[in-house]
């Protein structure tokens, strides 16, 4: 049998040109995509560091002719937004509903893929049907339950009512049901149950599928503004989206403050994806590979 290297070649051929070629293409191409991707970033960090003189002119502008520093430090001494409370706030939301729908989310999942029960796929078919009910149709049923609980401007009423999540709660399931089952089963031969082995063999296993489902529970936690907005009704529990808008009002708007703050705010999700980002694509790819 004769390999593709023994082959004869077309005249003309030259080895690598068109390997060469396509690279090249892809190259310019992706340069291309990423400052179209980056303008928004660029526009923040110009107009943070710009007077509203600077952001309102009519002629434009790709620097800012005096960079206007002393926009950050004003970001934090304004005593009618307190940005540096916000950020710890939205902060300890963000990993506290993380933390918390990853276990939950997790050991529901594994226990629909793994454990059996006759009454499993009624489970799951439900947890799926949470998932075309609106969210419009369950907010003033969760509000009034918070609102009940004495949870309204309290960090609870922000995390609890968020824990369990039914999209992830499927992608979990998806994921353990593609899990080999081999070192499931060697577990159990040295003792190990169904809690053991969840945690001593799936879950060090699984770690590029949890960290891509935490960096988008961060990432949603983070960016969540309707709830935190009508929860937080003291500014002793605003969020940074909630902090954000009191920047935009129908009386003022403060958009060198508006700009300074939203730079503030993507920072740590910019940090996040920037260490997480090979997890996110792993991660999501792997709840696909067996239905």
């Amino acid at each position: 049998m004769v390999s593709t290297k023994d082959r004869p070649k077309p005249v003309g051929y030259r080895p690598g040109v068109g390997s060469r070629a396509s690279r090249i293409v892809n190259f310019v191409g992706l340069c291309l995509l990423s400052v179209v991707f980056l303008i928004p970033f660029y526009l923040i960090v110009r107009n943070a560091l710009s007077t509203t003189q600077d952001i309102t002119a009519p002629g434009w502008m790709w620097f800012p002719t005096d960079i206007q520093w002393g926009n950050f430090t004003e970001l934090f001494n304004d005593e009618k937004v307190p940005m540096a409370r916000s950020l710890l706030n939205s902060t300890v939301v963000s990993v506290l509903t993380t933390v918390g729908t990853l276990f939950l989310c997790t050991t529901a999942g594994y226990g629909l893929a793994r454990i059996p029960y006759r009454h499993a796929d009624k489970v799951f078919y439900a947890i799926l049907a949470t998932l075309m009910v609106p969210s419009a149709i369950t907010f003033l049923p969760s509000f009034v339950m918070v609102s009940s609980l004495g949870w309204v401007s309290d960090l609870r009423g922000l995390i609890i009512p968020t824990l369990f999540n039914g999209f992830v709660a499927f992608l979990c399931r998806q994921y353990f049901l593609s899990f080999p089952k081999e070192l499931e089963e060697a577990a159990r031969v040295d003792g190990l149950g169904y809690w053991g082995s969840f945690w001593r063999i799936v879950i060090p296993n699984s770690k590029g599928f949890l960290a891509a489902i935490a960096v988008i529970t961060f990432v949603t936690s983070w960016n969540s503004f309707l709830w935190p907005l009508v929860i937080g009704r003291s500014s002793d529990s605003w969020t940074v989206q909630v902090a954000l808008s009191t920047f935009l009002t129908a009386q003022t708007v403060n958009l060198p403050q508006l700009f300074m703050a939203a730079a503030v705010a993507i920072l740590p999700l910019v940090f996040v994806f920037l260490f997480l980002q090979r997890f996110l694509v792993q991660g999501v790819a792997q709840t696909g590979l067996k239905g």
